[in-house]
């Protein structure tokens, strides 16, 4: 079995205290618990750890619909770091783990991982077909010798933080809700590709990243957003849709990086989406276009600058 196998390779120096999840986005519902996680652990003298997936269950339980990841498995595992976790488990998530019964994969946690308790949400499940509610969890604990923590929600302007709320802020556009339910901007990762030299044209060079397929992308429009390159930060524009001006239909996510002229092709590139400021819109001629950037560019300028970062 696969994820015996992989849990056999994981040796905690001792016995853990555990969340179980994806944890995608890394949301301040997730800091929360979390925090919760990592004091009861020192409380307990227990090591804090979290067991991820390296995919999303969505993929294996639901391949029809396609769910878009907030972070990858590189970002989630850093920032799971930067809320001080101690050790983080990645499993690889497949149907045999899927068909596991609570009992088994708990079971298969104490074994290999010394779980000496589970600090979970109120919603969580695990287990074939979910079985595993906290309910279950409870009663197992009773007879596993493991304790069971139910963490409750954190509500934000009147909306439980959730993955599914941050999803659904971004196909609004709406960066300000992302950035409440996220604490922190919402960012994008990529490498610089070419692209068809239009910006060029335009008087505004941009840089096109390669975004990965299944990231989730803010509406398509005009973003304000800071870049970095060597770690410093660089206000710049951020388009994010199909160019239809061009009769494009591929989306692709173009950087404007204002007061930056070096080749950045090749380069990894973090962008940080703050506000979103127009929809994407067809113009009848470039110069038109052109017309609009500028003042995008003004206006982002002056709404970048008030943040007071670089």
């Amino acid at each position: 079995m696969q994820v015996e196998k992989e849990l056999a390779k994981l040796k905690p120096e001792k016995d853990t205290l555990l969340t179980i999840g994806v944890f995608d986005g890394v949301h301040l519902g997730h800091k929360y618990l979390l925090s919760q996680l990592t004091k009861q652990a020192k409380e307990q003298d227990l090591l804090s750890g979290v067991v991820t997936f390296n995919r999303h269950p969505h993929e294996v339980l639901a391949p029809q619909t396609k769910l878009p990841f907030l972070t990858d498995l590189t970002q989630r595992i850093n920032l799971l770091k930067n809320e001080g976790v101690e050790a983080i488990f990645a499993l690889s998530f497949t149907s045999e783990l899927a068909q596991l019964s609570a009992r088994q994969f708990v079971s298969l946690l104490k074994k290999y991982l010394r779980m000496h308790g589970v600090v979970i949400g109120p919603d969580f499940a695990l287990g074939q077909n979910r079985e595993g509610n906290a309910d279950i969890l409870r009663t197992l604990g009773q007879d596993m010798g493991f304790s069971v923590t139910v963490i409750p929600p954190i509500m934000i302007d009147g909306e439980v933080a959730s993955s599914t709320a941050i999803r659904n802020a971004l196909a609004d556009g709406d960066m300000k809700r992302v950035l409440n339910l996220v604490g922190r901007p919402f960012s994008l990762n990529g490498r610089v590709t070419s692209g068809a030299g239009r910006g060029v044209e335009l008087g505004f060079p941009t840089a096109n990243l390669d975004i990965d397929p299944g990231q989730a992308l803010p509406a398509e429009g005009v973003y304000a957003t800071w870049t970095y390159i060597d770690g410093q930060a660089y206000q710049s524009m951020t388009n994010i849709g199909k160019q239809p001006t061009f009769g494009g239909s591929q989306r692709v996510v173009e950087v404007y990086i204002l007061d930056y002229h070096s080749n950045l092709y090749g380069r990894e590139l973090r962008i940080d989406i703050m506000e979103r400021l127009r929809g994407e819109k067809q113009f009848d001629t470039p110069e038109e276009l052109k017309k609009q950037i500028t003042e995008d560019v003004k206006r982002g300028r002056a709404i970048l600058s008030s943040q007071g970062r670089g």
